[in-house]
């Protein structure tokens, strides 16, 4: 759920950013596909510690 979550802060993240930069719609999805993914990353590393630190 939470790479989930990561995948889609991302990708709004990233497509804003490169809105906000002056990007045209092809800058925003690859924005949008790298944040997402660097996101991604970040939720399922989370989720792994979490259920490391669950199971003791």
């Amino acid at each position: 759920m939470i790479v989930i979550a990561g995948l889609v802060l991302g990708a709004l993240t990233g497509a804003l950013l490169a809105k906000k930069r002056g990007g045209k719609g092809l800058d925003m999805a690859q924005y949008a596909a790298g944040f997402a993914i660097a996101f991604g990353l970040i939720g399922l590393f989370l989720t792994l510690g979490i259920d490391h630190m669950m199971r003791g």
